[in-house]
């Protein structure tokens, strides 16, 4: 049977030539050549930077899967991902990552949420009948993914608050509403292509029967070893219980003065989301040394794969980096934008926001420094308003892509790419909706 080209290929292309006719055009092609290899270099020196937190958060994961947790989170949200990912046995482990990794972007934990994914992914691998080729449950998890779910945009947030905007949280509630529409159009693309390619798919749903017993079993195909558990003497115990109150304590009395000061809500949002983050590596940690777990030597042991996938993404990374920064120099979306420009009149879309909206899924950096130069201009502005909901509901999707999929060597994606953009529209076009009521 042959397979689908991936339209990730065509569009790849398209910013590559397309660049390249532009910039002869405009005579811009030495600025081209340049961003060619700063571009290049900027892709490894990225991936070089991820080993670090690839390393520490596959290593974190490993403790979490030998202390039970991700058994504990597949049992309890078993009901909806069987529903959502039918093709992945109930009590596999790529069930909690998944979960883990969504819920970390929620969060705004993108540091974390990154080598999360690329776990789930290797996992999603092992059940790849045919590697190299998305299955179903890639292509979804995917979608999700880039579509961003976000319940608080932290990073938007803090520019808005650094350039003085009157309520920068005023953003938390329509980036939640868009990041929601998009997620939905993510979901029901993917589905609908998956169903509409039935015919053609290399990657059969995996049929497992139902179990009785409320205490799902791991079979032994997919069945990690498990160290053996060691749990802590009493001084252990009191030990780091203590620790544990200590901590609570002082967080306790911290918001305690934040009120007493009056701080503003958003300013207390985001102190607490300065912390999530040690909360979140320590807490895992902890549950892992009270259930026996040999918490540094687990660690370390899951660590190793980091540096592994950090290599293997870099070809994926060279490539996309390159062909978006030869994009944006030679000045291809200048002339894309002001092709659109009518098209964005009538809908209500301020011209200024358009390059933010197009760019956002190329490129993660050149967006948050579109939106921090609009923001910094006029903070409490309708654009301002604007480009910040769409930087804090919507993801870099070629990027995203490039890593996850280059991480276990998969070049056909399938209908991957077409649910992803269609979840970047609906987060652009609800996001204007939104900011429209309510600003």
């Amino acid at each position: 049977m042959k397979k689908s080209e991936s339209p990730l290929n065509s569009i790849w292309l398209f910013l590559m030539v397309g660049s390249t006719v532009v910039a002869a055009m405009r005579g811009t092609l030495p600025e081209l050549t340049e961003a060619a290899f700063e571009s290049a270099a900027n892709a490894v020196t990225l991936a070089i930077g991820l080993i670090g937190a690839l390393a520490l958060w596959l290593g974190i994961l490993r403790v979490v899967e030998v202390a039970g947790v991700m058994e504990a989170i597949a049992r309890g949200i078993r009901p909806l991902m069987i529903r959502l990912f039918p093709d992945i046995p109930p009590d596999h482990p790529a069930m909690s990552a998944i979960i883990l990794n969504i819920s970390a972007n929620a969060l705004g934990l993108g540091n974390a949420a990154t080598p999360i994914g690329l776990k789930a992914m290797n996992e999603l691998n092992r059940l790849n009948p045919d590697p190299g080729t998305a299955t179903n449950a890639m292509c979804l998890f995917l979608a999700i993914n880039t579509s961003s779910v976000t319940i608080l945009p932290i990073g938007a947030i803090a520019v808005r608050a650094s350039a003085g905007a009157s309520n920068p949280g005023a953003i938390i509630i329509p980036s939640i509403v868009a990041t929601l529409a998009s997620t939905t159009v993510a979901i029901l693309a993917a589905k609908f292509l998956a169903h509409r390619n039935r015919d053609s798919d290399p990657n059969p749903p995996v049929i497992v029967p139902e179990s009785d017993s409320d205490t799902p079993s791991e079979p032994a195909e997919y069945a990690q070893p498990v160290e053996p558990l060691e749990p802590p003497g009493l001084v252990g115990r009191l030990f780091f219980g203590g620790l544990i109150v200590l901590f609570f304590g002082a967080i306790l009395y911290r918001l305690t003065i934040a009120g007493t000061a009056g701080l503003a809500s958003t300013q207390i949002i985001e102190a607490i989301s300065n912390g999530l983050l040690p909360l979140v590596i320590c807490s895992f940690l902890l549950l892992g040394y009270f259930r026996g777990v040999k918490v540094y030597e687990v660690l370390t042991e899951g660590a190793k794969e980091g540096f592994d996938i950090a290599v293997r993404i870099i070809p994926f990374l060279v490539a996309i980096f390159v062909a978006i920064g030869m994009f944006r120099s030679s000045g291809a979306l200048d002339v894309m934008t002001a092709a659109l420009s009518p098209v964005t009149n009538l809908i209500g879309m301020p011209p200024e926001a358009l390059p933010m909206a197009l760019i956002r899924p190329l490129s993660g950096s050149g967006a948050f420094g579109v939106m921090s130069e609009i923001v910094e201009n006029d903070p409490d502005g309708f654009l301002s308003y604007l480009v910040s909901t769409m930087q804090g509901s919507t993801e870099t999707t070629f990027y995203v892509m490039a890593v996850y999929f280059g991480s276990i060597g998969v070049m056909r994606t399938r209908h991957t790419l077409p649910a992803a953009l269609l979840a970047d529209v609906t987060g652009i076009l609800t996001s204007l909706l939104i900011c429209h009521l309510t600003f």
